[in-house]
């Protein structure tokens, strides 16, 4: 059954099926090319008529993931320039008040979209919540820190479709005063770093593997931007990548990003790019990124906003185990990994004297983990609970694949309920536990819906975090807090 709705800038016609409603590929901004090109995102122009919206739009661009992540993780390629774009499920467009939750995806900021079908936001509107999922500039457009340009485009490019959001959802049924943003990854260190931003855009969010602890300085991005020009051949200006088309830019950015996350040397990309680990991130821009999220969260900002926040139990294993790499690590290439990240050495030799069974690859995967993922989340927790409702979570259930563990990105089809059809992956095989999906859904849902995903909250004394193992998903105290010590 087709369904019309009418949004500020013209009528969509989504359709209808199993009891939802979806809308897909609605432009929140104008496409980010030619005139707009590094420049912050505009609304988009108005239509005449009704304006399809039955499939996906058009992709950011953005390089494929190499081989041995492709197989793993989708990551559909639809071309055209109308790219920012989002797409939202509903369980009736004739409705009110019924609760959002706006998903910003992963990928290192540069990769990903909205149209991922593990996102597929059908079982949400299911159960009582509109979603939406949305695109934004990625790599070199999004994140690129050119002189000349607005800094943190991608960025800008999120506030923008939670501002469509603020201003159009209602026609889709859902309440704009009970907005959840939620995201993994980049997506959750994207969400860290909204919330820092007091946009009064939402009233609750969750952080999936990603907390406050990402941000480039200005220098250090800028030494990025010159290596990237240098191999193109162009000045380190917007002016001139402008000159370039998208895909002659991202083969260079793919390389640069490789070679960062291979080796975060801190002489040469500088610490606070090697402390991520990722070529492209939010910038320290002195204009929309005044400190680092954590920072400003601790000093209050977010104030009021509930927090649902966590990781999984072995994230770093996506990163090691599927090239091969996790076998080739040395001791000596643990200290000089993690001490590029910025790792102290006195919490790599406490790893070491905790964790004297691990071989090498093992040990320096627990490290970063817990470094790069899970300590920025307690931090994050430490810093919200002063100021508003916060909750833990791990995610602890391991994949069958061999090696791969509780791995990074392994939780998002049990938080989206689509484990079966088109948003199965081979991470989880081929019967993975329902009934951890169910809880782990429900959670999500709840929280989204009513403020409390169903456990007692976090605080600096008790500690208590949901550990969703498949196996009773026990409310544990301070998992793991010898680890979390050494960090101080």
């Amino acid at each position: 059954m087709e369904l019309v709705v009418q949004t500020r800038y013209g009528k969509v016609r989504g359709r209808a099926e199993n009891g939802v409603a979806a809308f897909l590929g609605i432009p929140y901004a104008a496409p980010p090319f030619g005139p707009h090109r590094f420049q912050a995102p505009r609304p988009p122009e108005p239509w005449d008529g009704v304006r399809d919206a039955t499939a996906y739009g058009p992709t950011a661009p953005k390089p494929a993931y190499k081989s041995q992540y492709g197989t793993l993780l989708a990551d559909p390629e639809i071309p055209g320039e109308d790219c920012l774009n989002l797409n939202v499920w509903t369980p009736d467009p004739g409705g009110s008040g019924m609760p959002v939750m706006v998903w910003i995806h992963g990928g290192a900021f540069r990769n990903g979209s909205g149209a991922v079908p593990t996102y597929n936001g059908a079982n949400f509107a299911r159960d009582g919540v509109v979603c939406v999922t949305i695109n934004y500039r990625l790599g070199a457009e999004g994140f690129a820190y050119l002189p000349g340009a607005p800094a943190n485009r991608g960025l800008r490019d999120q506030i923008a479709a939670l501002e469509w959001v603020r201003d159009n959802i209602a026609a889709f049924g859902g309440d704009p005063g009970r907005v959840t943003v939620f995201g993994e990854s980049a997506g959750g260190m994207s969400v860290s770093t909204l919330l820092s931003l007091d946009l009064g855009l939402f009233e609750r969010a969750i952080a999936q593997s990603g907390a406050g602890n990402i941000a480039q300085t200005a220098e250090d991005a800028l030494l990025i931007t010159k290596e990237m020009a240098a191999r193109l051949g162009v000045e380190p200006t917007a002016e001139a990548f402008a000159r370039l088309a998208p895909d002659q830019i991202i083969p260079v950015q793919a390389a640069v990003a490789e070679e960062v996350a291979a080796m975060p040397d801190p002489d040469r990309w500088g610490a606070s790019t090697a402390a991520g680990g990722m070529a492209l991130a939010p910038v320290l821009d002195g204009d929309l990124l005044t400190r680092r999220p954590e920072e400003a969260v601790a000093a209050g900002a977010g104030r009021g906003v509930d927090l649902l926040t966590g990781s999984t139990a072995e994230e770093f294993r996506l990163f090691l185990v599927p090239t091969g790499l996790i076998d080739l690590i040395t001791p000596d290439l643990v200290d000089l990994v993690a001490g590029g990240m910025g790792v102290p050495r006195r919490v790599v030799d406490g790893y070491r004297d905790r964790h004297a069974d691990l071989a090498p690859g093992d040990l320096l995967s627990l490290i970063i983990t817990d470094g790069l993922f899970r300590v920025p989340a307690v931090r994050l927790a430490e810093r919200q609970s002063a100021h508003a409702r916060t909750w833990m979570y791990e995610f602890a259930w391991r994949s069958p694949l061999p090696g791969l563990g509780a791995c990074h990105a392994l939780e998002l089809g049990f938080v989206f309920d689509t484990l079966r059809g088109a948003g199965e992956t081979p991470m989880t095989g081929p019967n993975p536990p329902q009934k951890l999906a169910d809880a782990m859904h429900r959670a999500w849902v709840d929280f989204a819906a009513h403020g409390d995903p169903g456990w007692e909250p976090y605080d600096a004394e008790t500690r208590r975090v949901r550990v969703f193992d498949g196996d009773g998903d026990p409310v544990v105290q301070d998992p793991r807090g010898g680890d979390r010590e050494l960090w101080g």
